[in-house]
């Protein structure tokens, strides 16, 4: 069984957003954070952060400036955490939210030691905003503020259930990896997070679980080491 003791949790705003593409679909948020639940209730400290694709893509957009675009983007990640926040208060947890830039009484700014201490409060906390930069994803996020709090592991909870050698949507015989390395990710391509992203973490051994959200309990199954998906590892 895995040992974790603080995770941080990425989430596609696509997943949150269930069959309707967009927006919210409240039952999944609500399993969501019934499974984010039972992690605080086991003792683990959970980081949370949420990507933007629910509402925002930018990067496809021939008609605005790269960096305002990039802008709206860290502005639907701040929406996603809101609400993902009072989803969790909902069902009985403590929470906080965090951004690398003012958002007046929407959140506080960042901070290792505030992030941390609200953690070791048992609160469950929301990193939003991405980097608070242009030109990074929230897979870099991810990566950089794993790696300031001292994660023992990135938990992503993605559409597809793991790693594979190809898109499996586009090639019925693609394999899926039980473990894969990063160093392999860049090698073979596997676009699973960004060149950044992928680069940071196997620098600085931060393994990666890659996992279906879609599958029931997913989330505290492969925290627990029943893995379903993929283990990504330096």
């Amino acid at each position: 069984m895995a040992n974790y003791q603080r995770v941080l949790l990425k989430l596609s705003g696509e997943a949150l957003a269930g069959s309707q593409k967009t927006g919210f679909d409240e039952d999944t948020c609500i399993r969501v954070a019934g499974q984010i639940s039972e992690l605080v209730n086991q003792g683990i400290q959970v980081a949370v952060v949420i990507g933007g694709g629910n509402f925002w893509r930018g990067r496809s957009s021939k008609t605005i400036d790269r960096t305002k675009a990039d802008s709206i983007g860290m502005l639907a990640t701040v929406m996603n955490c809101v609400y993902m926040s009072e989803i969790c208060r909902f069902c009985g947890m403590s929470t906080e939210i965090f951004t690398p830039f003012a958002c007046g009484d929407v959140s506080e700014l960042f901070s290792k030691d505030k992030a941390v201490g609200a953690m070791e409060n048992h609160k469950v906390i929301f990193l939003a905003g991405g980097t608070g930069h242009p030109y990074f994803s929230t897979d870099t996020a991810t990566a950089l503020r794993a790696i300031e709090l001292d994660c023992d592991a990135i938990v992503m909870a993605r559409a597809v259930d793991g790693v594979y050698d190809s898109d499996p949507k586009q090639n019925p015989d693609a394999k899926k990896y039980d473990t894969v390395t990063y160093q392999e990710l860049l090698d073979q391509k596997l676009a699973i997070m960004d060149l950044t992203a992928t680069v940071m973490c196997m620098e600085n051994k931060v393994p990666t679980l890659v996992f279906s959200l879609n599958e029931e309990n997913s989330i505290i199954n492969n925290v627990a080491g029943n893995i379903t998906g993929t283990v990504v590892t330096a």
